[in-house]
């Protein structure tokens, strides 16, 4: 195969397909065709996305007007959505394009400076110019981008686009119906050129704006497509993907932020998705005050799991959940051992045990783990939602919030009901059970706190 044949064949060639006859060139074959580009053309190799893209990071055919990549984490969306503003930029040089995000600082960190943001993916010498303070980008050939966030409604009332980028747009804010009103005010603006189109790419979550968009799908309006972290793996750290499938795998949190798939609610259940999402908190402790370790001891040791979750309140009156040490197929001596390790780890102030299940018994082997731990038992004379459904209103109220995602926590919390039945993973909420105990005794139970008399 004569090398000069090579390179007018890899143009004539389907731009998808270009990667793989790459690949499948016998290893001298390649070697020689690489060899004969020249150093610019080399260099420039890598910067042909076309080349390297997979099939679903390319946009579909047709006559769209939205595009929803709606994939798990790390399937390659942000990329995906740089390297369409690139291409429409460099087609386009009246361009007028809108990049939203949740935030402003999240539309500059991921969207444009990002590793796979648009300065990254442009080869050096013909990246455009980002000035933050105007929050624009600036091609040589005169097309635009603008950042916007969509927290700002009313920011993208009046400006005018010929298309527009949505990253995460699961994660907008949706108080006041401020997603929805960001989407249509955004909808309502694109309205130059012959072609407006957006693009949205989102780790799927069951919000208002995403059961929309994918209403739209059946009419043709939306062109949907999904994929999983396991699409990309072969530009993924293996423990990376090993940590995921351990920790998430089998969970209903898994299938969406990993899968990609839409979990809709369950309908009378006591905690939400999106609930949950809101009241998540990554930031550092704060000024706990007590420390609690809520215990749901399991009935046999080949049953049900031992719930434990640990639980702060904070001084102002903030419930936190810090950690779930639950453990699964555990002997009384090993749960309790554990339960024992985990309250002295976090310096817990108590342990709150149920004991409808072997009463006495269930302190009897939290003495003899740790005859020094506080240990106060709790009797449950109400079923399982009357005893959750205060500590639900807590969450409503923005009382509670996770240090963490707690996969497996959570799917049991969905899965409880209004009406006293469970519809979650596993026969019995053994986590969520824990939880309920340890935020009852911070936040729902009164502590005399100790007072001197002077006579």
């Amino acid at each position: 195969m004569a090398i000069r044949t090579s390179r007018p064949l890899l143009k004539a060639i389907n731009v998808t397909d270009r990667l793989q006859w790459l690949v499948d060139l016998p290893g001298e074959e390649r070697s020689l065709f690489l060899k004969s580009l020249n150093k610019g053309e080399h260099k420039d190799l890598q910067f042909h996305w076309g080349l390297w893209a997979r099939p679903q990071q390319l946009p579909p055919p047709g006559d769209w007007r939205v595009w929803l990549i709606c994939a798990g984490r790390g399937f390659g969306k942000t990329r995906a959505g740089a390297e369409w503003v690139r291409q429409i930029a460099r087609r386009h040089s009246d361009a007028r394009i809108a990049l939203v995000s949740a935030s402003l600082a999240e539309a500059r960190a991921v969207m444009v400076e990002g590793e796979s943001g648009i300065l990254a993916i442009c080869p050096p010498s013909r990246r455009p110019l980002f000035e933050p303070s105007l929050r624009r980008i600036t091609w040589d050939n005169g097309a635009q981008a603008l950042l916007y966030s969509a927290a700002e409604a009313e920011s993208l009332r009046g400006p005018q686009h010929s298309h527009a980028w949505c990253d995460e747009i699961a994660k907008w804010d949706n108080s006041a119906n401020r997603a929805m009103r960001s989407w249509n005010n955004l909808h309502m603006g694109l309205r130059l050129g012959n072609d407006p189109r957006i693009l949205a790419t989102t780790t799927p979550r069951p919000v208002p704006i995403m059961e929309y968009l994918l209403r739209q799908e059946s009419s043709g309006d939306v062109v949907v497509t999904r994929g999983k972290t396991d699409d990309n793996a072969a530009h993924l750290a293996p423990a990376f993907l090993h940590d995921m499938r351990k920790h998430y795998g089998n969970t209903a949190l898994g299938r969406q932020e990993l899968d990609g798939e839409m979990l809709m609610e369950v309908e009378g259940a006591l905690w939400s998705r999106a609930l949950l999402e809101q009241c998540r908190k990554t930031a550092p402790q704060g000024n706990l005050v007590r420390i609690v370790v809520g215990v749901d001891p399991p009935v046999s040791a080949h049953g049900d799991a031992c719930g434990i979750i640990v639980a702060g309140v904070t001084a102002e009156g903030l419930g936190r959940v810090l950690a779930d040490a639950t453990l699964t197929k555990a002997s009384p001596e090993r749960w309790a051992r554990h339960v024992a390790l985990t309250a002295q780890s976090w310096q817990a102030d108590r342990v709150v045990a149920e004991a409808n299940q072997g009463g006495a018994m269930v302190e009897s082997v939290l003495r003899a783990a740790d005859c020094a731990m506080p240990v106060r038992l709790v009797h449950a004379s109400r079923g399982k939602s009357a005893r959750a459904e205060p500590v639900a209103a807590l969450y409503e109220a923005g009382r509670v919030h996770h240090s963490a995602l707690f996969a497996e926590l959570e799917d049991q919390l969905c899965g409880m009901m209004a009406g006293g039945t469970y519809e979650g993973p596993g026969r019995s909420p053994d986590r969520a059970d824990a939880l309920v105990w340890a935020l009852s005794d911070l936040m729902l139970q009164r502590h005399a706190n100790p007072r001197v008399f002077v006579i």
